[in-house]
């Protein structure tokens, strides 16, 4: 069955103290939902980024935050076992609707080595 990354992104300025207490029991219930069903592989919000760029001089640039300038980031993401993608997007929907922000889908491509 293919997996899927559902990931939740956040502004920038993002304050997760500042989360309210129902979106944290609306994340929580769907977490529980999703284990319920047996699609959840796992699951994690995500903290601080270290960006890292190749520079032409074949040196690696370190940086504060995420690599793309971007005015979001992904706050946090699922791993899911689902039958396609509309059931993957089925549930992205109701993780729109418990962190009250923005999803995007995505299939997992494994592709394990020859050898």
């Amino acid at each position: 069955m293919p997996q899927f990354l559902v990931a939740g992104y956040v502004p920038d300025n993002f304050d997760p103290s500042q989360a309210g207490e129902a979106m944290g029991r609306d994340i929580h219930a769907l977490n529980k939902e999703m284990i319920a069903a047996g699609v959840r592989k796992f699951a994690c919000g995500l903290g601080a980024a270290k960006a890292l760029r190749s520079q032409t001089d074949g040196r690696v640039l370190v940086t504060d935050g995420p690599y793309l300038e971007t005015k979001e980031h992904i706050g946090g993401f699922w791993i899911l076992e689902c039958a396609d993608m509309d059931e993957a997007v089925a549930w992205a929907r109701k993780g729109v609707a418990a962190t009250r922000g923005q999803v995007e889908v995505r299939e997992i491509i494994f592709n394990p080595a020859t050898d």
